[in-house]
């Protein structure tokens, strides 16, 4: 069989994605059309074909979509793959109408459903492109319930025609369980991600400077990650009246989730946060907003606590509240934590439930 994996990210797909990758490897040959920004050196050394694709994100200029969606007509003839899979909005939508056009079978992933759903007219003209591309899918993936039942009260896809994983699930080999660490020198909360509006990066700063104020060296604010371009006046002043300490982007992420005693993330909106996976896997407590992507993660004063979107008060609240357990309490949410990961998130699990979905005997047949 041929496989060709439509993507916006070659890092992400990467992150993510390699291990299912590897599983359809056992059914044939993979390739991969993704703009290059990173692994695609890696994906080569695994045995997969990688094509180069120009693709805008954030862009919503019709005539660029039009040469995209025409780009993707023209590789679907030429490599006349059995089967489709799809990630992110462009690819789903245009990949997927060339698939439903061509009569290919095709599988869509909708990791989140992002600004395009916040604001009209953009909500009903996405609505009626996803209606249009997606109608002949094999199956839908979502990463959480609320997402997948938007797509039904939308009448994008009917409850049939959807599967719904634990996110992409999580590594918990490579995110093994590790020590808490000392508390000698301050208990740290690790931000790690963009650093961008829709992160919730405003309520997490103000609500830093008001725990920095009351609780002095008892606590360090971590960030990790990029900024987009409007916050980086805002982390420098920061780092410099020592309210946060600025590590900047790094390509593992995994010391940071060690060295840390809590990973808060308050976002506005996510498919399912594998940061948060990700850290309760190596065995730390979760704060973050009480929206899809987020609340799977925490199971409430178990391995975390949750606050709403954009509520400094919430998330100030939810801090002290960690803050104010003991030492052991605080290990033992982490415990529960890495436990949560290996029982509901692992990825072999999720790995196996899209082969499943994607059913590849009944496409050999």
């Amino acid at each position: 069989m041929k496989f060709l994996i439509i993507t916006n990210h070659s890092y992400m797909l990467w992150q993510f994605r390699r291990e299912l990758i590897t599983e359809l490897q056992k059914h044939g040959e993979v390739v991969i059309s993704m703009p290059f920004v990173g692994h695609e050196d890696d994906f080569k050394a695994m045995g997969c074909r990688c094509i180069n694709t120009e693709l805008d994100r954030r862009s919503i200029n019709p005539v660029t979509d039009l040469k995209l969606y025409s780009f993707y007509k023209k590789l679907l003839k030429k490599e006349l793959p059995d089967m489709v899979i799809t990630y992110s909005i462009k690819p789903n939508i245009y990949a997927g109408y060339a698939c439903r056009r061509m009569g290919i079978p095709y599988c869509v992933n909708v990791q989140g459903l992002g600004t395009a759903f916040q604001k009209e007219p953009i909500a009903t003209i996405v609505t009626l492109m996803y209606r249009t591309a997606i109608k002949k899918a094999k199956t839908v993936f979502f990463e959480n319930e609320a997402n997948a039942a938007e797509f039904v009260n939308r009448k994008i896809t009917p409850r049939s025609q959807q599967t719904i994983l634990h996110g992409a699930g999580v590594n918990t080999e490579y995110y093994s369980q590790e020590p808490y660490p000392s508390e000698d020198d301050g208990i740290h909360f690790l931000f790690l991600g963009r650093i961008m509006k829709e992160k919730g990066v405003d309520e997490l700063f103000e609500a830093a400077k008001r725990i920095k104020a009351k609780y002095g060296d008892r606590v360090v604010f971590d960030l990790v990650g990029f900024f987009e371009d409007e916050y980086k006046d805002v982390v420098e002043q920061l780092e410099k009246d020592g309210v946060v300490v600025f590590h900047g982007f790094q390509p593992d992420p995994k010391p940071y989730y060690a060295m840390s005693h809590c990973v808060v993330l308050p976002s506005y909106h996510e498919g399912m946060s594998n940061v948060l996976l990700e850290a309760a896997s190596i065995g730390r407590p979760l704060i973050t907003t009480d929206i899809p992507g987020c609340r799977e993660a925490v199971d409430e004063g178990v391995n975390g606590f949750l606050c709403k979107k954009m509520d400094t008060e919430g998330l100030v609240e939810c801090m002290e509240k960690f803050l104010q357990l003991d030492e052991n309490q605080r290990k033992e949410m982490g415990n529960a934590g890495s436990r949560k990961m290996l029982e509901e998130f692992d990825k072999k699990k999720v790995v196996q439930e899209t082969i499943q979905a994607i059913n590849i005997e009944s496409v050999q047949v």
